[in-house]
């Protein structure tokens, strides 16, 4: 803090001027990321609460032990995890800054998140030829809003990842592109421990009721 004094008149006059603190490059991009996990963080808190409350209710349809098949769910789950892992490769490699490194990691966490949504779209198929359509129970309303809801976020997660791709190769491993893949990073590994979730609560307790 500083003081300056200014002569009005005859009378001299004294104020304090606040001096600013820097701001690091970035810091607001990251602040502001971190808002944005924390809402989406609400609305999967929200989707999990009306599932707890309606997952139980199959109107008379089937349920979970008739429609899961908790192999390939188990499938899914591990191509999502290897995407996880492959993506702190990805980080790896950057901190060493190997750019070509940087890229091919991402390309297989990009790979792994098309196969896992490759195999929930299969399920979904499935499920509605066997007739369980969102609008046949609550449990069903509840299961795809949840699970389809995290499906899209994978979606969005892997257009993230091809145009970071592209722009790595544009630009290189400069600032800006480093604060981008480490945003995705903690969006990509936000979206593995909320389907650990959904993996728990929808299919491992669904089975077990």
């Amino acid at each position: 803090m500083s003081s300056t004094t200014v002569r009005k008149g005859d009378e001299p006059v004294s104020f304090y001027q606040l001096d600013e603190h820097p701001h690091p490059e970035g810091h607001s991009t990251m602040l502001g990321f971190w808002i944005y996990l924390m809402s989406d963080c609400l609305i999967f808190a929200i989707l999990f609460a009306c599932y707890a409350v309606l997952g139980g209710n199959y109107a008379a349809g089937p349920g979970p032990k008739d429609l899961f098949d908790l192999g390939l769910v188990a499938v899914n789950t591990a191509m999502l995890l290897l995407s996880s892992i492959t993506y702190g490769f990805a980080m790896v490699a950057m901190q060493r800054g190997s750019l070509n490194g940087t890229r091919a990691w991402l390309a297989v966490t990009g790979l792994f998140g098309a196969a896992f949504l490759g195999i929930e779209l299969y399920e979904f198929a499935h499920l509605i030829h066997e007739g369980a359509t969102p609008q046949r129970s609550a449990f069903l309303s509840a299961f795809f809003t949840l699970v389809g809801t995290h499906g899209l976020h994978v979606t969005f997660g892997i257009i993230w990842l091809v145009t970071l791709i592209v722009q790595l190769g544009k630009h290189g491993l400069i600032a800006a592109n480093q604060r981008r893949v480490a945003c995705l990073s903690m969006f990509w590994h936000f979206l593995d421990v909320v389907w650990i979730g959904v993996f728990t609560l929808v299919y491992l307790m669904g089975m077990l009721r």
